[in-house]
């Protein structure tokens, strides 16, 4: 089974003083030893470091640019980077068209379109609620993972 890592995952395991730090750690780990294959496409990188330099005072981490660019690396050496494709362009409009997808949701459309080309199953993400109108993909929330 493969994984797509969410970015919210990707953000809590970096911070260290997220409440749910512990369970994306967890859902990691177990996933890991369960030898699952855990993803990210060059989306979740970017809305990562959009959040991880963006002031405290803004829900950002705050980051500096090179404290970012440092855990941006380390995220490419623990999870398999899959491409940008031009399938997943075309993917995309056709899932915006099919579940009549409006304003921000266009984003997380993208994800489930990067997902379907690279044949990834499994969303690993802290907000299921934001992908169930998706069939495609089956998303797991890390928490229950790691049985918390």
């Amino acid at each position: 089974m493969s994984y797509l890592v969410d970015s919210n995952v990707l953000l809590r395991l970096v911070y260290r003083f997220d409440p749910m730090h512990g369970d994306a750690e967890n859902a990691y780990t177990m996933l890991r030893e369960q030898n699952q294959v855990l993803c990210v496409v060059p989306q979740n990188l970017i809305e990562f470091w959009a959040v991880a330099t963006r002031p405290t005072s803004a829900n950002g981490l705050g980051l500096t640019i090179e404290e970012v660019a440092h855990e941006s690396s380390l995220l490419k050496s623990l999870f398999t980077l899959k491409s940008d494709t031009p399938e997943i362009y075309t993917t995309w409009e056709q899932l915006v068209i099919k579940y009549q997808v409006r304003g921000k949701q266009v984003h997380d459309t993208r994800l489930v379109a990067a997902m379907v080309v690279h044949q990834i199953s499994h969303l690993l993400t802290f907000n299921t609620d934001d992908f169930k109108r998706f069939t495609e993909i089956t998303t797991v929330d890390p928490r229950l993972i790691s049985g918390s």
